[in-house]
C-alpha cells in the first residue's frame, strides 16, 4: 500500500504536460498549494546583464528565465496535520528562488520547484528541518537504503594491535564508509555500501588478514528467517517449494541449502510471516517434509563457550606436562635420591632430567602452544606485531637455547648444560591460564544484553477465530512464529510475547526489564504493551503490530551492541600506545640482554653478581625474556572497552540506553544542562488542578454540563476537563448528556445547549463577546491562576458564571530534587523552552531554575547551547519533541526522555526510556563512576608495566639478588589483563543516586 501511495505520488509529479516554461511546472505540481505562491522569479542583484551591469525588474527577470527550473521531492516525517503542512510550505516560500511548493501530509513527502542559481536542495532542506521536521531528498533515502551496517564476530584476535590492524584494512576496503573493531567483544560494526560490496566479501577480507570471521549480521537480514527441512530436499521438490514461496504476496528472496537441510527466505513482515512459509512448504511438498525454525545459534555465544573449552582443555594438557617438567627442575633437586638419579649422564654431559625435560616441553611448546606462532605469523604478515609476538620470541628463545645446552652437552665431555625448559612451558601454561580467566570475565561483560535477549517467552497462546470474528479456540506456537496483527492471549505471570495493543482485558503489567520503571503499569482496551514484560494479575488479548527485529526489544538490544562498539576517544590513547608498544618491548629486551652480557663479561666471571650455576650469558637471557613476556599491551586495550561495555548493560537495565563510549565519555564532563519544559520538566499532558464553584451546585452535577459540552471538542484543554470529569463516574463507559447546537470557537471556547439549559466554556475574552458579565470574585481567581501560570476556564450556565476550572501541565514528580542534586554534583540546570514568559518563570521558579531562555523556536535552542559551548562549558540537553532536535544534536551529550518523539530519540546520544528526570542524574553518575573505572584500569595497566619492566629486567638483582623468572613475569602479565576486566565488572554492582539521601 506504501508503495502504490508512493509511486501514485510520484507519478503525479513526473507527469506529463505540454506548453513551456512555468505553465509546464505549474501542471507538474499538482498538489494544491495553501499558500499564495511566491513571485514568479527572484529578485537579486545577484543576476546581471550580459554586459555586465545591473539591469531593471525586466531583465533580471530575464536573467533569471534563462536559469532552468528544478524539481526536488523531499521526504518530510513527523508532519501529523494541515497545520504541519502549512508551516512546512509557509517556511520554504520564504526562501528567495522558490517558484511553487506543495506538502502531502498524509504521504509525507514535499514538491519544491525552485532556480538552483538562486537556492539549493541542501538549504530547503534544512529550512525544512529548522521548522521542526526531518527531511531528506528522495534520492538521498534511496541511497540511504543501500547503506547497510553488518556485524562480524572475529576469532583469535589477542590485543589491542590485532583489532587495529583489521580496522585499518577494513577502512580501505571500497564501499566501506566506516568500520569499528572492538577487541572486549571481538567483533567488528562495518558501515558499508552493498552496491559496491558485499557482506561475503568483508568477511573475506578479514580472513585475508589471517584471522576466522563469521558472520552475525549482514545489516538488511532484519526481515529474513531460517527454516529446517527433515526430510529428501531433491531437485524436484526443491523447485516445488521455491515456485510455491515465490508466489506467495512480500516474499522477496528465497535460497536452499541442500547440506544443512536450511532454507532462507527474505519477506516483506506486513504481508507475510513466518508460520504462512512454513505453511506453505509443508502443503507443497504433500507432507514428505517437515519444517520448523532453523534452531537459534548465537554465533558469539557458540564461539565464546567453544573458546573457554578450549582454553580450558588446553590448559589442562600444558599441565599434565608442564608440572613434570617444573617438578624435576626446581623440587626434586632437593631430594638427593631424585636428584642422583635425574643427574645420571645418557650421552656424555646429558643427563637424564635434561632429556626428559625436552621431551616434555616440547609438544607445550609446538602442539598446546601452536596458537601463538599462527598468531604471530598472521601479525608479522601484515606488518604488524602484537601480543603472539612476544610470546613466541620469549617462549622459543628459551627452548631453543635449552635445545642447543643439551646437544652441546650430549657432544661434549666437559660442558655442563643449563636449560630454560620450565621457562618456556611454564610461561605458555600461565598465558593459557590467565587467558581463559579473561575470557570467563569478558564473557560476563555482556550480561545484560544476554539477560534482555531471554527475555521474550519461548512459546505463545495464539487465539483463533471464526469469520464472524468469535474465539473458537487457542493454539501454543513458538513466540518467533508470531506475525503481525496475531491476537496473543497473555495470561496472569506470564510474559508478553510480541508488541502489541490491548484489544480486550484489564491488567497490570510490569515494564521494569524493559523501560526500568518498578511499578506495575495497568492496562487495558487500547493500551500499548511491550514484549517480554510480565502481566500481573488480569488476562489479555494483545494484537502482535511488531514482532521479530521490528520489536521494542531487539532494537534495544541492537542498540546496546551498537553502543558496545563505539569507542570512547580515550581509546584513542591506548590504541597509540599499543601501535608502538611491542617494537619498543622487543628492543628494550635485547637492551636488557645486551647489557646483562656486556655488565657479565666487563666484570668476569665467575663474580658476586652471577649465580655459580649459569655465565652472564644465561642471566641476560633470563631478563630479557622476562621483560620481553611482562611488557604485552593486552590488560592496555582491555581497560576501556570492557569498561564502556559493562556500563552500557547496566545503564540498559536501569533503563537509560547509552549510545557507546563518546556519549559516557562526554556525560561524565557535563557541567551545564539544558531543560526542555513541556514534557521533560513537566508531564506534556494538562490536567485540572483546580476547581472553583461561584454558585450552590454539587460538583459532579457541574462536571456533568461541562463535559457534555466539551467532549465534542479536541482541544487537548477539552480533552483534560472530560477526562477528570469521568473520576465522579465509577462506570467506565458513562454516557454524558446530549448537547444541542454546539459552536466551537477555535482558541476561545464552546457553546451548547445541555438538557435545555445554555452552557459556555472558555477564556475570559470569549464570555465577554457572549454578553456574559464577570463577577469580581471570578476575576481576582482569573488572575491568581495566571501568576501560578495555570490556565483559568470559565463557565457559565444560563448567562451566568458559575465557577472556574484550572489547567496546568504539572510539574513531574522530583524535578525539584532532580535540580537540587545536580546543583550538588556542580551541574547548573537551564530553561529553554518555546512558552510564554510568564509561565516559563512560574515553572522555573517552582523547579528551582534560575536560568530561563521563553519564547525560543528550535533553532533558537540550539543556538543558546552553542553560546554555552562558545563559553568553556560541556553541555547536555535534555528534550522530548521535535522541536528539541537541533538542540540535542548540538548538544555535546542529548538526553531524550523515551516518551518523546522517535526523530528526537534518533538525534540523542542518551535516551531515557522511563521519561524520569532522576535518569538524567543516573546517566551522568554511571559515566563518571564508569571513567573513574576506566582511569583506575589504566593505572593497573601501566603500573604493571612500569613497575613490572625495571624488576624484570633486573634492577633489584645487583643489591638484593633477587631476580622474576620469566614465568612468573609472564603470570603477573596474565594477572594485569585479569584484573583490568575484573576491575571493569565491578560496575555491575552499580546502583542509580538516590535522591534525598
Amino acid at each position: 500500500m506504501a508503495a502504490s501511495t508512493r509511486a501514485l505520488f510520484l507519478s503525479c509529479i513526473h507527469g506529463s504536460g505540454g506548453g513551456g516554461g512555468g505553465s509546464e511546472v505549474s501542471r507538474r505540481l499538482v498538489l494544491r498549494p495553501r499558500y499564495p505562491s511566491m513571485p514568479r522569479r527572484p529578485r537579486s542583484a545577484a543576476v546581471v546583464g550580459e554586459g555586465g551591469e545591473g539591469g531593471g525588474d525586466g531583465d533580471l527577470e530575464a536573467a533569471a528565465g534563462e536559469e532552468e527550473e528544478k524539481v526536488a521531492v523531499f521526504s518530510v516525517s513527523g508532519m501529523t496535520c494541515a497545520a504541519c503542512a502549512g508551516s512546512v510550505e509557509k517556511a520554504v516560500k520564504r526562501l528567495p528562488g522558490i517558484h511553487d511548493a506543495a506538502v502531502d501530509v498524509l504521504g509525507g513527502r514535499a514538491q519544491v520547484v525552485f532556480y538552483p542559481a538562486f537556492v539549493s536542495e541542501e538549504k530547503i532542506r534544512e529550512t525544512i528541518q529548522d521548522v521542526g521536521f526531518e527531511a531528506k531528498l528522495i534520492d538521498e533515502e534511496v541511497k540511504e537504503k543501500n547503506i547497510l551496517v553488518c556485524r562480524l564476530h572475529i576469532k583469535e584476535m589477542t590485543c589491542t594491535s590485532c583489532a587495529s590492524t583489521v580496522e585499518s584494512i577494513l577502512q580501505v576496503v571500497p564501499g566501506v564508509q566506516r568500520a569499528s573493531v572492538a577487541l572486549a567483544t571481538e567483533e567488528a560494526e562495518i558501515r558499508y555500501d552493498r552496491r559496491i560490496i558485499t557482506a561475503s566479501q568483508l568477511t573475506h577480507a578479514v580472513e585475508e588478514t589471517g584471522f576466522e570471521a563469521i558472520l552475525i549480521t549482514t545489516g538488511d537480514d532484519q526481515s529474513k528467517i531460517d527454516l529446517k527441512v527433515e526430510g529428501k530436499l531433491d531437485e524436484r521438490s526443491i523447485m516445488v517449494v521455491k515456485s510455491s514461496v515465490q508466489a506467495l504476496p512480500g516474499v522477496e528472496d528465497i535460497e536452499v541449502d541442500t547440506e544443512l537441510h536450511k532454507i532462507t527466505i527474505s519477506y516483506k513482515p506486513d504481508q507475510t510471516g513466518p508460520r504462512d512459509l512454513i505453511e506453505v512448504i509443508q502443503s507443497a511438498a504433500s507432507g514428505d517434509l517437515t519444517v520448523s525454525i532453523y534452531p537459534e545459534a548465537d554465533g558469539r555465544h557458540q564461539h565464546r563457550h567453544g573458546e573457554i573449552k578450549r582454553y580450558r582443555q588446553s590448559f589442562l594438557w600444558s599441565l599434565v606436562f608442564t608440572i613434570p617438567v617444573f617438578l624435576t627442575s626446581m623440587v626434586f633437586m632437593y631430594i638427593p635420591v631424585l636428584k642422583d638419579g635425574l643427574d645420571k649422564k645418557v650421552i656424555n654431559m646429558m643427563s637424564i632430567g635434561e632429556l626428559l625435560r625436552w621431551i616434555l616441553s616440547t609438544p607445550v611448546q609446538f602442539v598446546i602452544g601452536r596458537r601463538f606462532y599462527i598468531g604471530a605469523y598472521k601479525a608479522l604478515s601484515h606488518g604488524s606485531s602484537n601480543m603472539d609476538v612476544l610470546i613466541a620470541l620469549g617462549t622459543n628463545t628459551a627452548y631453543f637455547y635449552s635445545v642447543y645446552s643439551i646437544l652441546r652437552a650430549s657432544s661434549s665431555h666437559d660442558y655442563m648444560a643449563t636449560d630454560f625448559f620450565e621457562t618456556s612451558s611454564m610461561l605458555i601454561s600461565f598465558i593459557l591460564l590467565g587467558k581463559y580467566l579473561e575470557i570467563l570475565a569478558k564473557g560476563k561483560t555482556s550480561e545484560a544484553i544476554a539477560k534482555l535477549m531471554d527475555l521474550a517467552p519461548e512459546t505463545a497462546a495464539m487465539l483463533i477465530y471464526d469469520h464472524e470474528g468469535n474465539v473458537i479456540g487457542e493454539k501454543e506456537i513458538d513466540s518467533r512464529l508470531i506475525q503481525k496483527n496475531d491476537v496473543i492471549k497473555v495470561v496472569p505471570g506470564g510474559k508478553v510475547a510480541s508488541d502489541g495493543f490491548v484489544i480486550w482485558g484489564q491488567s497490570h503489567v510490569n515494564e521494569s526489564m524493559i523501560t526500568g520503571e518498578s511499578r506495575p503499569v495497568a492496562k487495558r482496551k487500547g493500551d500499548t504493551v511491550i514484549g517480554g514484560t510480565v502481566n500481573e494479575n488480569g488476562v489479555l488479548h494483545v494484537r502482535a503490530t511488531f514482532v521479530g527485529s521490528e520489536s521494542a526489544l531487539a532494537q534495544i538490544v541492537r542498540l546496546v551492541e551498537s553502543a558496545q562498539m563505539a569507542k570512547a576517544p580515550v581509546q584513542k590513547f591506548a590504541d597509540q600506545i599499543s601501535r608502538v608498544f611491542v617494537p619498543l618491548v622487543i628492543i628494550l629486551s635485547l637492551l636488557t640482554w645486551l647489557a646483562w652480557f656486556l655488565a657479565g663479561r666487563l666484570h668476569g666471571y665467575p663474580n658476586s653478581w652471577i649465580p655459580s650455576s649459569m655465565d652472564s650469558f644465561q642471566l641476560a637471557l633470563q631478563f630479557g625474556i622476562s621483560v620481553m613476556v611482562i611488557a604485552c599491551p593486552c590488560a592496555l586495550g582491555l581497560a576501556t572497552p570492557t569498561a564502556v561495555m559493562v556500563a552500557t548493560g547496566v545503564g540498559a537495565s536501569q533503563g537509560v540506553l547509552i549510545k557507546g563510549g563518546q556519549a559516557l565519555e562526554s556525560a561524565q564532563k557535563v557541567d551545564c544542562i539544558v531543560f526542555d519544559k513541556t514534557g521533560t520538566l513537566t508531564i506534556g499532558k494538562p490536567v485540572v488542578v483546580n476547581t472553583r464553584l461561584l454558585k450552590n451546585m454539587v460538583l459532579r452535577e457541574f462536571y456533568d454540563y461541562v463535559a457534555a459540552a466539551e467532549v465534542n471538542s479536541e482541544h487537548p484543554l477539552a480533552k483534560a476537563i472530560v477526562e477528570h470529569a469521568k473520576k465522579f463516574h465509577s462506570e467506565e463507559t458513562y454516557g454524558w448528556p446530549k448537547a444541542r447546537d454546539f459552536i466551537s470557537v477555535t482558541g476561545h471556547g464552546v457553546k451548547a445547549k445541555v438538557s435545555d439549559r445554555s452552557v459556555i466554556v472558555g477564556n475570559k475574552s470569549f464570555l465577554l463577546t457572549s454578553d456574559i458579565d464577570i463577577p469580581v470574585e471570578a476575576l481576582e481567581i482569573l488572575t491568581e491562576e495566571e501568576e501560578k501560570a495555570q490556565t483559568a476556564i470559565v463557565v457559565a450556565i444560563d448567562q451566568e458564571v458559575v465557577g472556574i476550572i484550572s489547567v496546568s501541565d504539572p510539574i513531574k514528580p522530583n524535578a525539584c530534587e532532580v535540580i537540587s542534586y545536580l546543583k550538588s554534583m556542580k551541574v547548573e540546570s537551564i530553561m529553554v523552552t518555546g512558552d510564554n514568559w510568564g509561565t516559563a518563570k512560574a515553572i522555573s521558579k517552582e523547579v528551582g531554575i534560575e536560568n530561563v531562555v521563553a519564547e525560543a523556536k528550535p533553532e533558537q535552542k540550539a543556538e543558546k547551547v552553542k553560546e554555552l559551548q562558545s563559553a568553556g562549558r560541556t553541555v547536555a540537553m535534555v528534550g522530548d519533541g521535535i522541536n528539541d532536535s537541533p538542540a540535542l544534536v548540538s548538544a555535546d551529550v542529548g538526553m531524550a526522555i523515551g516518551a518523546g518523539t522517535d526523530v528526537a530519540i534518533e538525534a540523542a546520544d542518551i535516551v531515557l526510556m522511563k521519561s524520569n528526570l532522576e535518569d538524567v542524574i543516573t546517566a551522568i553518575d554511571l559515566s563518571r563512576k564508569t571513567f573513574f573505572r576506566i582511569r583506575m584500569n589504566y593505572v593497573w595497566a601501566l603500573g604493571y608495566n612500569i613497575i613490572g619492566i625495571p624488576i624484570a629486567a633486573g634492577v633489584l638483582f645487583p643489591s638484593t639478588r633477587f631476580r622474576l623468572p620469566p614465568w612468573v613475569a609472564g603470570a603477573a602479565m596474565a594477572a594485569s589483563s585479569v584484573s583490568v576486566v575484573c576491575w571493569s565488572l565491578l560496575l555491575r554492582y552499580y546502583k542509580s543516586p538516590k535522591l534525598g539521601r
